[in-house]
């Protein structure tokens, strides 16, 4: 069985291919890439089969992550496929659920930040879109990209090992 995760931003060129870069990074460190799949996509159309921003590759290169990506806009029949969809901020959690054709599909999309511990301070699970700031932002993004991806891996692996709640 291959488990499957698709990371879920706007346009599909800043914060959805960070996080996918870096949860490969962690499912290979953690052997598991034999056993899962992770992609990314966009909530609109508007880069559909560009590069990531350059800004995005210039930090998870000097970062060490792979910044190979075109991207793509997510479609409503991908929810068959997916076990866990995973939202950069709140606009793309609704977004996202309205899209689902069923509760059930509904249920798979999360917010990337819950998943980081200890949790975040505060109610904003959201990671801010960099693409209108400078370098700053995505360095930042990539640190709460970071900080998640640990929890999605233990939340993954025990989805595999069949003792998620």
């Amino acid at each position: 069985m291959t488990y499957r995760v698709c990371f879920v931003c706007t346009g599909n060129i800043c914060r959805s291919p960070m996080a996918e870069s870096v949860f490969r990074a962690r499912m290979a460190e953690a052997g598991l890439d034999d056993r899962v799949e992770a992609d990314s996509a966009g909530t609109g159309g508007w880069h559909e089969g560009d590069g990531a921003d350059p800004r995005a590759v210039r930090v998870l290169t000097e970062h060490g992550y792979d910044s190979d990506h075109t991207a793509r806009q997510f479609q409503a029949s991908w929810f068959a496929r997916l076990d866990l969809v995973i939202a950069l901020d709140s606009g793309h959690l609704k977004a996202l659920r309205r899209l689902a054709p069923t509760e059930e599909d509904a249920r798979k999309v999360r917010l990337l930040r819950s998943y980081t511990r200890p949790s975040p301070a505060g109610d904003d699970l959201d990671v801010p879109d960099p693409y209108y700031g400078g370098l700053d932002g995505f360095e930042e993004c990539l640190e709460m990209v970071e900080a998640a991806s640990e929890g999605l891996l233990a939340a993954v692996r025990d989805e595999l090992e069949g003792t998620a709640a």
